[in-house]
């Protein structure tokens, strides 16, 4: 755990409670002088967050409610943009406009992405600002991959306050179709291999008749 996702997320509270379910220790290195901030984003990073093909948001309210929300796309529509900095295509959706409208009164975000397969992930902390469409096609063009249906109405650029790879525990291993695809496909390359010399054995028993 990096020094700036620490000093985010482990307040007076949490801290009480690490103390009460004696972990405070374990963690008190990471609010050191000493410790590194480490808050840019590495090839590691860069890797990871560019193979996904969704992840789970959560903004805050002006009621205080946090709201969490899936946002998917074509595997890697989610860019680091450089080693501070993420964003992705947002692309209309219900038009319910949540997510969005929170960003305009509090910027704040978090993100969590999930590796299923290979039970990784990783959470990011940072302030995001909406840019529309129409203000900055480059920047659209950068992040829309043109094969892929939906069109964007605006890109969220996300400047990364910390992030933390977080434990793999308890994480159940989950496949996607494309995953899935490696796996099955020996069996049915086998299983329309016995079905032509069924058809041929077939068609060689009637030839017999």
């Amino acid at each position: 755990m990096a020094k700036a996702f620490a000093e985010l997320v482990f307040t007076e509270s949490v801290r009480e409670m690490q103390e009460k379910q004696g972990s405070a220790r374990m963690y008190e290195r990471f609010l050191t002088p000493e410790a590194p901030a480490d808050d840019h984003l590495g090839p590691d990073e860069k890797q990871f967050i560019e193979l996904r093909d969704g992840f789970y948001q959560a903004t805050v309210s002006e009621t205080g409610w946090p709201y969490v929300q899936f946002r998917g796309g074509p595997r890697g529509f989610l860019k680091v943009l450089d080693k501070k900095t993420v964003a992705y295509a947002d692309f209309r959706g219900n038009r319910q406009y949540i997510s969005t409208g929170n960003l305009e009164r509090d910027n704040r975000i978090a993100m969590i992405l999930v590796d299923y397969p290979n039970s990784a992930r990783i959470k990011i902390l940072g302030r995001a600002r909406l840019v529309e469409g129409a203000d900055d096609p480059d920047l659209m063009a950068r992040l829309h991959d043109d094969s892929y249906r939906a069109r964007p109405e605006r890109a969220v650029v996300i400047t990364v306050e910390g992030f933390d790879w977080n434990c793999p525990q308890h994480l159940p291993v989950r496949l996607t179709m494309e995953e899935m695809q490696p796996i099955l496909s020996p069996f049915q390359n086998e299983l329309a291999q016995l079905r032509a010399e069924n058809a041929a054995l077939k068609a060689e028993l009637g030839k017999e008749d």
